[in-house]
């Protein structure tokens, strides 16, 4: 039993019972339910109030759920590095704080914030002020508080734990006294002793405010009202003043939390100790928290191993201090890697749905959901005046920076260019008032010195100057900021949008001059009333400007997803994930600062997505549905006329992923209907990439089927060929040569083939470990199947065996056309048997048999074999090297390029063997020939076989590439 779960059955004491009770207690653990007695215990409102609290502050939030319940509060939390710090370092570290500094001061823990110090009276509480930046970890430090101080793990010196928010306390407009306020939210504590103000009782009581930047407070003696009633209504706001002056409740402690803007919204003389939240500070912290995280998923022991891999990639990316470690020192940046990770390596069919964008989304909904940029204190504006979206503020500004990078190809940016987009026409009191909350609290959020100096172009000016960069804490994060700016339409131009409002304020009142218009008319008779009916006019002018603009953005997003020079690059989930891990190896000696941004067009994609639209709204940020509707619709154009061009299978791949997160069935329906033919062939396939494949391919109809799937050299696994099963259902011809399928694979296929609506005409499965077993659990869907029509089974370890059952299930499928078995080690008589099979086979005509050991009379007795019997039957041509008795054989190039293209990957003793018979065959042959012409040909293979056979002993043939046949 865990350490949580044995503390709360030491809350709930065994006693005789009387009636029993079901509390959910653990809503996210495998402890769904526990039964308590009603005893003295279960009424004691202290109790109660221990109970509620952890069932109300156990509950994840809707962004952990998206992983499948796999977290719990008490496996996944890592306790930030939490430093006490005195009044001059508080101030000096208004300017920079997300800077690692040499911390004099000690670390210390909530619970020894607690602790008296020197100079505080005896018998009054402490106030604590708990601050950080945005992400490091505030919101879950108090969270894990109050969990531990509900089960006796922390600061039991307190009977009673009273956590406010101060956004709930920010919007009450009703006076409430402090009581009132506490009964309001704990009605279990109505009345309760502690609370009275009587004697020193409130000594053993913590008020805790979490989120005080969202409640303005006021100290100055003149505006606020001195009282110490706990039961006299006033407005929350200076309740929480009078409890912080000590006026009120003096005995009861005070823990506030803040960020770094509202440091100063409390008087010095009122806080007791400062404490700073510095998030993980070193890559130790950032392990742990990684640890905890991703071994949650992984349940089997190979999926311990492989996690544990993960985590050592990671764990050598940040050591090397690299711009991942420095985002890394917020937790909440620890958090999307990990969601990120938890996307690429551990997604299947029976996970939620998840997209990069909606990661991307979610993280920013976590962070600043529902948050507002203020004007400050000290304004006299009215509260809903000073507040407008922070997210849309970040998005004006900081994507306006992103954007402009993404256009130039630009990561770094100097301090003048992020004074020139971040806040540079600020004029009024209150754009700087608020421009100054953002520079403190969020900016550092986004942005971060670069700590990689090396990535920077040698021809760049700013590298022969020690000019300080900054770039994207992530740089996924840029390319995501840039899309959302796009989609919001701020992008326009000051025309455009000056356009946009002329037209507004004329469609509104065209209506009533129309009508004012109309009336005059019928008493004036004047033709020149007809000139104002241009007035309608303007609007629907509007309009097709406003959709043409739409236009523009989706053929950006075409042409951005098809650039010419990123063709050759890896596909963009390999690029997400080294960005995260980092490249091992050799490192490039000079890096090219204008990257690809290939995820900038996925991004626009996936943000408009329904579900990633009504997020935004929630953070202020509104994407319209018509906007929607005209992008999509010119998407659509613009991918079909880049489709029809030849795309390389890694922009294949990248179109694919733009299509899922889109997640728009009718759309991805629409475009595939211009693809036949999808080669991925070399593309590093994962479970994320399979399942991408297969989502999108089942977006479209039953009728649908593509001519090719060329799954070629993609590491594929057994899980990986079951989540490709519903892409393989839409496919005629499947390669998935060199993939190292094993036996087990082989049922799957062979249940693919005896579906009823099975439509495979051609499956290539060499260089697949298949064995004998495998091949003879394949062979038992072909009495059943009546679609394959070529089956390529070279390099798959068939041997004799496999090859006399294959000759047997032969007769048992009328429509195979063509059999490849080359390289199988099949002798002469199963070789044999096997064209005797083919012969009496109505529609067999070729037969693959090069590469294997077979003798000179048995090769000789295959052309013969080959030969029909009678007139009516039928020639089966039989390759078993590059001549066919003294002839030579017409596929005798093919042969010679499956050798060169293959060598790396076969065994080259062999291959050589192989060509040394092919040069006695040419030999044996040419001296056969009369006509000196056909001597001539002889002599030009033979060349290209001695070629061959020289590459191979000098080590000089080109990589495995794929051979389809």
């Amino acid at each position: 039993m865990s350490l949580l779960h044995r503390r709360l059955s030491h809350l709930l004491p065994k006693c005789r019972w009387k009636r029993r009770v079901e509390v959910a207690v653990f809503p996210v653990t495998d402890f769904h339910c526990r039964k308590f007695c009603s005893t003295p215990s279960e009424t004691d409102p202290i109790e109660i109030h221990k109970r509620r609290l952890f069932m109300w502050f156990s509950h994840l939030p809707q962004e952990e759920k998206q992983f499948g319940g796999y977290f719990t509060p008490e496996t996944m939390h890592v306790d930030p590095l939490i430093v006490e710090r005195n009044t001059e370092e508080r101030a000096g570290l208004l300017n920079s704080p997300l800077q690692p500094h040499a911390l004099s001061s000690s670390c210390v823990t909530v619970e020894r914030l607690f602790e008296p110090i020197d100079g505080w009276s005896e018998g009054r509480g402490l106030n604590v002020l708990l601050y950080g930046a945005v992400g490091t970890g505030k919101s879950t430090v108090v969270r894990k508080l109050v969990l531990d101080w509900c089960i006796g793990a922390s600061l039991s010196q307190f009977k009673l734990l009273i956590p406010f928010s101060c956004e709930d306390l920010g919007q009450m407009t009703k006076v409430a006294s402090l009581r009132d306020l506490v009964s309001r939210k704990y009605l279990h504590l109505r009345k309760h002793p502690l609370l009275s103000g009587e004697e020193d009782q409130a000594k053993d009581v913590l008020f805790l405010f979490n989120g005080m930047e969202k409640m303005q407070l006021d100290f100055r003696i003149g505006s606020t009202e001195l009282c110490s009633d706990p039961n006299e209504p006033l407005p929350p706001g200076l309740v929480v003043v009078n409890l912080l002056r000590k006026y009120l409740l003096p005995e009861a402690s005070v823990l506030v939390s803040t960020r770094l803007s509202a440091l100063d919204r409390i008087p010095q003389k009122y806080v007791s100790r400062y404490a700073q939240i510095c998030g993980f500070s070193d890559p130790d912290r950032q392990r742990m928290y990684f640890t905890s995280r991703l071994l949650q998923k992984s349940g089997s022991t190979a999926g311990n191993k492989e996690t544990h891999a993960l985590v050592e990639l990671l764990y050598l990316n940040l050591q090397r201090e690299s711009q991942l470690a420095a985002a890394c020192f917020l937790p909440s940046y620890c958090w999307l890697t990990c969601a990120t990770l938890h996307f690429l390596h551990f997604t299947d069919a029976k996970a939620p749905i998840r997209t990069l964008t909606g990661i991307y989304t979610s993280f920013l909904r976590l962070n600043f959901g529902g948050e507002v940029l203020g004007a400050g204190a000290g304004t006299s504006l009215p509260l809903q005046e000073q507040h407008n979206s922070l997210m849309l503020y970040v998005v004006r500004t900081v994507g306006k920076l992103a954007y402009d990078g993404v256009t130039y190809k630009r990561m770094s940016f100097s301090e003048e260019e992020l004074e020139q987009w971040i806040g540079g026409k600020t004029k009024t009191d209150e754009e700087l008032r608020q421009l100054a909350v953002f520079r403190t609290d969020v900016l550092d959020f986004f942005l971060a010195p670069c700590v990689e100096s090396g990535k920077r172009l040698p021809q760049d000016p700013c590298c022969e100057s020690d000019e300080r960069r900054y770039v994207f804490a992530v740089p996924s994060m840029q390319e995501y900021l840039a899309a959302l700016y796009v989609v919001l339409g701020e992008n326009k131009s000051a025309l455009e949008k000056l356009t946009k409002q002329v037209s507004v304020a004329i469609g509104q009142a065209s209506e009533d001059v129309s009508a004012l218009v109309n009336i005059l008319s019928k008493f004036i008779p004047l033709r020149i009333f007809a000139v104002f009916n241009l007035l309608k006019l303007f609007p629907k002018l509007y309009e097709k400007i406003s959709s043409r603009n739409k236009g523009s953005i989706a053929r950006t997003m075409a042409a951005e997803l098809f650039r010419n020079e990123d063709s050759y690059n890896e596909d963009v989930l390999d690029q997400v994930e080294q960005n995260l891990l980092g490249v091992h190896g050799p490192q490039p000696q000079q890096y090219s600062d204008r990257q690809p941004f290939e995820l900038y067009p996925i991004f626009m994609g996936g943000l408009l997505h329904y579900g990633n639209r009504v997020l935004l709204q929630q953070l202020g940020c509104n994407i319209q549905s018509t906007t929607v509707v005209q992008i999509t619709r010119a998407l659509r154009k613009y991918l079909v006329r880049e489709l029809n061009k030849p795309q390389p299978p890694a922009e294949l791949m990248d179109l694919l992923v733009l299509l899922y997160e889109f997640q728009n069935p009718r759309l991805t329906a629409e475009v595939l209907t211009s693809i036949r033919t999808i080669r991925l062939t070399n593309i590093r396939m994962t479970s994320l990439k399979c399942f991408v494949l297969s989502s999108v391919l089942s977006c479209t109809s039953v009728s649908y089927h593509l001519e090719d799937l060329d799954l070629s050299s993609c590491l594929l696994t057994h899980d990986m060929l079951q989540m490709l099963l519903p892409a393989f259902r839409h496919t005629h011809s499947l390669n998935l040569q060199f993939n190292s399928l094993g036996p087990e694979s082989c049922i799957l296929l062979r249940d693919l083939l005896l579906e009823p609506k099975a439509v495979i005409r051609s499956l290539q499965l060499c260089d697949n470990p298949l064995l004998d077993s495998g091949t003879q659990t394949l062979l038992e869907a072909l009495p059943e199947n009546n679609t394959l029509t070529h089956l390529s089974l070279m390099h798959t370890g068939l041997g004799d065996q496999g090859a006399l059952v294959l000759a047997e299930r032969l007769q048992q499928h009328k429509g195979l056309q063509e059999l490849n078995v080359a390289y199988n080690s099949i002798g002469d008589n199963a070789a044999l048997s096997l064209v005797d099979a083919c012969r009496e086979h109505p529609s067999i005509h070729t037969v693959h048999l090069y590469l294997n050991p077979l003798s000179d009379v048995g090769k000789q007795s295959l052309y013969v074999r080959g030969v029909p019997r009678t007139q009516s039957g039928h020639r089966v041509r039989v390759l078993a090297s590059v001549t066919e008795g003294s002839d030579l054989s017409e596929d005798w190039h093919p042969i010679l390029s499956v050798i060169r293209e293959n060598s790396s990957s076969w065994d080259r003793q062999h291959l050589k063997e192989q060509l040394k018979v092919f040069l006695r065959d040419l030999d044996w042959g040419r001296q056969q020939q009369q006509s000196l012409w056909k001597r001539l040909h002889f002599r030009r293979v033979e060349k290209g076989v001695r070629q061959t056979l020289q590459m191979l002993e000098k080590n000089t043939l080109p990589q495995s590439k794929v051979y389809k046949k």
